[in-house]
C-alpha cells in the first residue's frame, strides 16, 4: 500500500512537472528582473509552510539574485505583536504598509491586494487558479495537483519555482556554492 502511495505521489509530481506554465515562471524572471533594476525590493510573504519557504527564499534572492529582500515572518517578535495588537488578517499588510514605499489566508489576500494598489509587481506559485493571488497576480504558477494532495505539491513547487527563478540567466547575479566549487 504505502509504495503504492510513493509511486502515485512520484507520478503527481512529474505531471505536475510537465504541466507547469513556462510562460508564467519567465513572466516572473521579467517582472522580477525589472523590479531589481528599477531599485525595488521583494517582499515574500508566505503562511504555514510558505511562512517557512519565504524565508528561504528571501535568503536566496538576496545571495544569489541580488535583491533587497524581505520577508515578515523572519521578525517573530514584530510578527506576533502585530498578531496580538491588530489581528492576523490584517498582520502582512499592516507589516507591508510599515515597509513601504474562512478557507482562504486573509492576511496574504490582505497583502495582495494592498501591493496590487500600489501599482507593485505581483507574482505567485498557488494551488487554485480562482484564488486572489491567482486572480490578481501579474504572473502566477498554478500547480495542477490533485486536491488530495493539493498543499504538498503546491509547497514543494514553490521551492522549485524560486530555486528555478534565482539561477534563472535574467536574475542570477552569483553562483550557489555548491555550484561554484571546484
Amino acid at each position: 500500500m504505502t509504495q503504492l502511495y510513493t509511486e502515485s505521489f512520484l507520478e503527481e509530481t512529474a505531471r505536475i512537472a510537465g504541466a507547469i506554465d513556462v510562460d508564467a515562471v519567465e513572466a516572473m524572471a521579467v517582472g522580477l528582473a525589472s523590479c531589481r533594476a528599477g531599485g525595488g525590493r521583494l517582499f515574500v510573504i508566505g503562511v504555514g509552510g510558505g511562512a517557512g519557504h519565504a524565508s528561504h527564499a528571501v535568503c536566496d534572492f538576496r545571495k544569489l539574485a541580488g535583491f533587497e529582500a524581505y520577508t515578515p515572518v523572519d521578525n517573530v517578535s514584530e510578527l506576533s505583536a502585530r498578531t496580538n495588537d491588530e489581528g492576523f488578517e490584517t498582520v502582512f499588510d499592516a507589516w507591508l504598509r510599515g515597509s513601504r514605499a474562512p478557507e482562504i489566508s486573509v492576511n496574504v489576500v490582505r497583502a495582495v491586494e494592498l501591493a496590487r494598489s500600489v501599482g507593485a509587481f505581483v507574482c505567485g506559485v498557488v494551488g487554485k487558479a480562482d484564488g486572489v493571488t491567482a486572480t490578481l497576480a501579474d504572473a502566477v504558477v498554478v500547480v495542477p495537483a490533485p486536491a488530495e494532495r493539493l498543499t504538498p505539491h503546491t509547497e514543494a513547487w514553490q521551492a522549485v519555482v524560486w530555486h528555478l527563478l534565482v539561477s534563472h540567466p535574467a536574475l542570477a547575479t552569483a553562483p550557489a556554492k555548491w555550484e561554484s566549487v571546484s
